[in-house]
């Protein structure tokens, strides 16, 4: 079985017609002759790596892969911040509130 080759403007196209989501994935998978798995690994690649993504062979090198799961590790890590900055405000102005159960003997 030989692997199919796309472009990188083949894969932006495609990822961008996902986005747009005028039609279910499975459909526009099967009009792209793409497996519709393929077209969310290609719409994770733009998110992760931007502009670029889709460069060379499309095999990384080591130091490329490193980065690209690094990258993803602070988006993560920053999401993760984002959320605890949003429970500490939360619990923060509860406390100041003085709802039943805590104990303010300060």
């Amino acid at each position: 079985m030989v692997r199919q080759k796309f472009t990188a403007e083949f894969k932006r196209e495609a990822v961008r017609l996902l986005e747009r989501g005028d039609k279910p994935a499975t459909q526009l998978a099967l009009e792209l002759g793409v497996p519709r798995n393929r077209l969310y690994k290609w719409r994770d690649a733009i998110a992760t790596d931007g502009d670029q993504a889709f460069r060379g062979s499309g095999r990384r090198s080591p130091q490329q892969q490193e980065l690209a799961q690094l990258r993803r590790q602070v988006a993560r890590l920053e999401q993760e911040n984002t959320i605890l900055k949003k429970a500490t405000a939360y619990f923060a102005s509860a406390s100041k509130r003085g709802t039943p159960g805590s104990t303010d003997n300060g």
